[in-house]
């Protein structure tokens, strides 16, 4: 087996992150872990396509000794004790990263997917600036002169790292002329880089795991952990894991997969949605049955989500594991002070329900929301640094509960639509442009949100579905007129010509295909085509 990787782009600091010994190390990965993921991908296909057919899934009878079973999870190191308000970004640029490690948070998830657009200068100075981070050392001065640094140890967010998930590959780093996988280039670099270092001040190594369908894609992760300590050299157990519950199929096996992790699991967390997009995507072919009402109409007040997020906290308390609450992901405009505090009000509102129900934390996309969450959770939890003793014995959640489609309040509108192709192709043109965390209507969209947006509207055009403020059937004629008056619209937003063609035009032209309604057409993730687009316009310019 060879590696090889493109040289880094311009990106001070290269030279520390693509080491011939870290390569190495991301190569024995691939050596003994890559196959297998490459068969469990397979094997999302042939699940998703029996779930389809049948319009159900339920909790696994070949596990239920697991979810019967009397077992915990590992001791939370003290780093990971109090998580009661996490805030998510992205880890380049730098100013960013020291933003959200300075902004009064517990945690900071720093997010090398769904935030991040993995080009490969993103890639190298995000690990770069984790490689610095982990180390106290990571600062920025501006062009104007202003200086950023991290504040102290015990003044400063404790860094979890989120990886990309199983499916998406990394095209600049080829392991026997093929691309490497995207998860192992990243984990493997960030652990190969810092974890000794990390270990030994007891600030990690800590990571959240994204997008995982099945318990088999937590024994991989279990299996990579456990190779990865021993060729480092660090005491077995030293890695800690949350897990992104934000799969449908995932929502089922929550037990096993925290059984499969259960010497490195650190938590769940309930995400919203890649949820939401998750059972789209998961029923596509079942009918009607299925479809979503508008994605601002979907509540997590919805029995459905509240089914799904009250067996995620029973779970977890049960199994010594923190639950995680979603994001907050309302952009401060101060320009708009009685829009901002509306906004505020509902995120208390949100913050004060995950309190009350047993999470021991939650996520926020800005740092202005780190205090509005903070105070929530301590009126909650007070001194206490978090509520595993409550253990929701009282919640008993069928999986009739967890696909209740049918119950959730809101309607399906043709401005849903609007508003949907509008942030799909917005967000998907700045991702192209190398940004992943965009502000649209003041709101932090990412690629979970660009995914439920564009996969509602295929969803309404494959099922007819009625728009309830027109009285129009949702076709493909219906939705690619929008989708040019959403693009006329654009282009008077965006002041540069040049920069509309190349990135909002090509944005538009995939949205525009991911929408038709046609099974074809439906691409699992968002994310796979526009990453072919980034790497070949890169190549071609």
């Amino acid at each position: 087996m060879t590696i090889s990787a493109q040289p880094a782009p311009t990106v001070a600091g290269a030279e520390t992150v693509l080491t011939d010994e870290a390569l190495a190390f991301v190569e024995k990965l691939h050596q003994r872990f890559a196959a297998t993921r490459d068969e469990l991908l397979e094997a999302r296909v042939e699940a998703r396509s029996k779930a389809s057919a049948a319009a159900r899934l339920d909790f696994l009878p070949e596990t239920a000794e697991v979810r019967a079973g009397d077992w915990t999870v590992a001791e939370a190191p003290e780093a990971l004790r109090d998580r009661r308000v996490e805030i998510t970004g992205p880890a380049t640029p730098a100013k960013m990263a020291i933003n959200a490690m300075n902004s009064g948070a517990k945690v900071w998830l720093a997010d090398l997917e769904d935030a991040s657009t993995p080009s490969w200068h993103n890639v190298i100075d995000a690990l770069k600036n984790l490689h610095d981070a982990a180390r106290g050392t990571l600062e920025f001065t501006s062009p104007e002169g202003k200086k950023y640094a991290l504040r102290g140890e015990v003044d400063r967010a404790v860094v979890v790292v989120r990886p990309r998930g199983w499916h998406l590959p990394e095209a600049h780093v080829e392991v026997d002329g093929a691309p490497a996988v995207g998860a192992l280039v990243d984990f493997g670099l960030h652990f190969f880089h810092n974890a000794k270092h990390l270990a030994e001040t007891g600030q990690g190594p800590f990571y959240y795991l994204p997008k995982m369908e099945s318990y088999l894609e937590a024994r991989l992760w279990n299996e990579v952990f456990a190779f990865a300590e021993a060729e480092i050299g660090i005491e077995h157990g030293t890695v800690r894991a949350t897990v992104l519950i934000e799969t449908i199929p995932a929502a089922f096996q929550m037990d096993e997969i925290l059984y499969e992790l259960r010497e490195y699991a650190s938590g769940l967390n309930a995400g919203r949605w890649d949820y939401l997009f998750s059972i789209i995507k998961y029923f596509r072919e079942a009918g009607s049955a299925f479809t979503l009402p508008d994605r601002a109409d979907v509540a997590m007040t919805a029995p459905m989500m509240r089914a799904y997020t009250e067996l995620l906290v029973r779970t977890c308390h049960k199994r010594g594991a923190f639950a995680m609450g979603g994001m907050a992901a309302f952009i401060p405009n101060r320009r708009e002070p009685a829009v901002t505090e509306a906004a505020f009000e509902k995120v208390r509102a949100d913050k004060s329900r995950e309190a009350k129900d047993g999470f021991d934390g939650s996520w926020v996309a800005h740092p202005d929301l780190v205090p509005v969450c903070r105070e929530r959770f301590d009126a909650v939890l007070g001194e206490k640094p978090n509520q595993l003793d409550r253990l929701r014995e009282d919640v008993d959640v069928s999986a009739e509960d967890l696909l209740d489609i049918a119950s959730a309040p809101g309607r399906v509108t043709e401005a849903g639509v609007r508003a949907n192709l509008y942030v799909a192709v917005a967000y998907t043109a700045v991702w192209l442009s190398g940004n992943g965390a965009v502000a649209i209507h003041n709101l932090m969209e990412d690629a979970a949100t660009a995914e439920i947006s564009r996969s509602q509207v295929w969803q309404q055009i494959r099922n007819g579905v009625v728009a309830e403020d027109t009285g129009n059937t949702i076709t493909a004629e219906l939705a690619a007129r929008i989708l040019a008056e959403e693009i006329e619209h654009l282009r008077t937003e965006v002041d540069d010509d040049a920069r509309f063609e190349r990135y909002y035009r090509p944005a538009a032209d995939l949205i525009g295909r991911l929408v038709s309604g046609r099974e074809e057409d439906f691409e699992d993730f968002l994310t796979l085509p526009a990453y072919r687009f980034l790497t070949e316009e890169l190549v071609a310019s």
